[in-house]
């Protein structure tokens, strides 16, 4: 048998032991890019790529899929395979363009500050639902910020955030473009009441479930961001936020157990 380490080329991007690794492999993390959707409703620019280039409720599950199915080959794929998913989304990247009918402002997918914008909401989500568990704590959250600036970069993202506290900042000055759009608010409804099928809506508890996916997923939100959505301040939030978080990722490994799925790499 070869002793011969395998190249950083088949490791990937992200070798084992990356906290890229350790964060994405979480199903918390999960969780996490939900929320991050409902984060990413709020920039107007980036509302109006999605909103008037998506088809409603036809696209939903496949966009999703693809969205996820793209953040795990960055993470755990050989390098040669996530560098061709990143051209596709290049690709796709520049063919969405357009004007944004809240601000008059043209939009294109692949400007840097829009890709930016995409870029913290989701891995800055990610992180934060891990670590809300106690599962990474703020060194390897910082850590797995500044591993994520590679992602970003393969789609043309710049000047992104290397820790938490980089992330902050961001946020605080980003926050005077972002709204609570009408546009914003039918990407809320439109999670929040995800399209399913009449028979998987009335005889799985898959409607019930997905509830609970976007509650959670809402109470993720920095306060800022609720406060932008009109959202109230409701007592004992962040632990009910906390303990349905815990609640889902227990599902979600039980499932995995009953499967016989392997867990990915770390």
């Amino acid at each position: 048998m070869s002793t011969t380490p395998p190249s950083s080329a088949a490791q990937g991007l992200f070798p084992p032991g990356s906290a890229t690794r350790r964060v994405i492999g979480d199903p918390a993390a999960l969780i996490g890019g939900i929320s991050a959707l409902f984060l990413q409703a709020l920039h107007p620019r980036a509302m109006a790529g999605v909103d008037q280039h998506s088809s409603f409720p036809d696209d939903f599950w496949p966009r999703l899929q693809r969205t996820a199915g793209y953040v795990t080959t960055l993470a755990f794929a050989e390098t040669a395979t996530a560098d061709r998913a990143a051209a596709r989304v290049r690709a796709i990247h520049r063919r969405v363009r357009g004007v944004d009918a809240v601000t008059g402002q043209a939009y294109s997918a692949d400007d840097p500050d829009l890709l930016r914008w995409v870029h913290v909401t989701e891995v800055s989500s990610f992180s934060a639902a891990v670590r809300r568990l106690g599962l990474i704590d703020s060194v390897e959250e910082d850590r797995f910020l500044a591993e994520q600036v590679r992602a970003g970069a393969l789609l043309g993202a710049t000047d992104l955030p290397r820790s938490r506290t980089e992330v902050d900042a961001y946020f605080a000055a980003v926050r005077p473009e972002l709204t609570a759009s009408a546009a914003a608010h039918r990407a809320a409804r439109r999670l929040l009441l995800a399209p399913m099928p009449l028979r998987v809506a009335l005889l799985t508890p898959a409607r019930p479930a997905w509830t609970v996916v976007a509650a959670v997923a809402i109470g993720m939100m920095p306060g800022w961001a609720k406060r932008l959505y009109g959202l109230p301040r409701v007592p004992g939030e962040d632990l009910a936020t906390t303990a349905g978080l815990a609640a889902l990722r227990a599902g979600m490994l039980a499932v995995r157990r009953a499967t016989g799925r392997p867990g990915p790499p770390r």
